[in-house]
């Protein structure tokens, strides 16, 4: 049995699309993002709407690689494709853009895409353990402050942040209390409802409205269970996914692993698990500003060298989820994170004894039946069928 609310979550995109537009016209500002570095209670103490801009489709990448070179992420190039085509409403309603250094091709890309929307760039340590990374970063916050408050003609004050601060965690503890429930086995809610779920909360006009269907659908999740009932049986192997982030659009491994009989339990990217699982301290006494900038700087992604904080992770989910094997999801041309699958296969191998497989592929159907071949291999050696 599927949980009811599951219909509202399909139909959030296209909704929250129109959604958007009324905003828009009713004078509200929207500011859009791209990356689990942009920090939403900026855009939220400045009385904007933050909306998810990476793109997660086919489509628009011809587009792009009119521009861009061919042998560049996937994500990189739905985004920049997105733009140049206009066809994606939600970066056609954004005023102002929040860019990052996390990778050199955004940086790149940045530069194109700052010739079309107004755009600001955070410039982030490339080490959280470096000296001066944290002060560094709170700089780059303060700058980006700034920048909102010239843009949108506002004054953000230490009460719109904390109050922010406060709708954000809500929102990151809902999700997180549905993703825990996956925890239990069989997992009553499959891996593509899960993830639709994540990806949607990007575009919700209405963080507190968004938060509360959340919390309806952990309802209706931990009813179905409590009846014995799941989409799986038990024995499915149970299966982390990790690396690059996933959305509605490119989930194509994410279908093909339950296809194939595998469970996708817990999704450890930054679609994922990684950003519900620090809050921002709302402590009344500290500056939120800091507070908001030390939450951020704990982001376990790649792009951070070292990144011990995703193997530290990744330890402590494959023990609370119960996994029986990780697939380590790598975007084409993402350098940071197919060179760091190999730190990530020693931790898994040598400290977990799991199964592990990396998988390279982009938004295309050209290599399905080919990642169907390994997926189902790999479903096998878990001891499925």
């Amino acid at each position: 049995m599927r949980p009811e609310m599951m219909k509202i979550f399909e139909n959030m995109r296209s909704d929250n699309a129109l959604s958007i537009q009324s905003a828009r016209e009713s004078g509200l500002r929207v500011v859009g993002i791209f990356c689990a570095y942009s920090p939403m209670e900026l855009v939220i103490a400045a009385g904007a709407i933050p909306v998810s801009l990476c793109g997660t489709r086919q489509e628009p990448i011809a587009a792009a690689e009119k521009v861009l070179p061919r042998n560049l992420c996937p994500l990189i190039k739905s985004s920049f494709g997105f733009a140049v085509t206009d066809t994606c409403p939600y970066f056609r309603a954004s005023e102002f853009i929040i860019a990052e250094t996390t990778c050199d091709g955004k940086k790149k890309m940045f530069e194109l895409l700052g010739q079309i929307k107004p755009l600001h760039v955070l410039h982030l340590p490339q080490g959280t353990n470096r000296p001066g990374a944290l002060r560094w970063w709170l700089e780059e916050l303060y700058l980006l402050k700034e920048r909102l408050e010239e843009h949108l003609g506002v004054a953000i004050s230490s009460d719109d942040l904390r109050s922010a601060i406060r709708i954000c965690n809500r929102e990151r503890t809902a999700l997180k209390n549905l993703h825990e429930l996956n925890r239990l086995n069989p997992a009553p809610l499959t891996g593509l409802d899960m993830l639709t779920t994540i990806f949607v909360k990007g575009f919700n006009v209405d963080k507190e409205e968004g938060t509360g269907l959340i919390n309806q659908l952990a309802d209706q999740v931990r009813n179905i269970a409590a009846q014995g009932i799941s989409p799986f049986s038990k024995g499915t192997p149970r299966i982390l996914l990790t690396g690059c982030p996933v959305g509605i659009g490119s989930e194509k491994v994410v279908r093909l692993l339950e296809e194939c009989g595998g469970s996708v339990v817990c999704f450890e990217s930054c679609s994922g698990i990684k950003t519900m699982e620090y809050l921002v301290d709302e402590d009344e006494n500290r500056d939120p500003m800091e507070a908001i900038a030390e939450r951020y700087l704990r982001i376990p992604c790649s792009c951070m060298s070292p990144n011990p904080g995703r193997l530290e992770l990744l330890g402590r989910l494959i023990h609370e989820y119960g996994v029986d094997g990780v697939v380590d999801l790598t975007w084409q041309a993402c350098h940071t994170y197919i060179i760091e699958g190999e730190l990530v296969r020693r931790h898994v191998k040598d400290n977990f004894g799991l199964p592990y497989i990396q998988l390279e592929t982009d938004y295309s159907t050209s290599d399905i039946e080919q990642l169907k071949t390994r997926i189902s291999a790999f479903i096998e050696i878990l001891g499925g069928s």
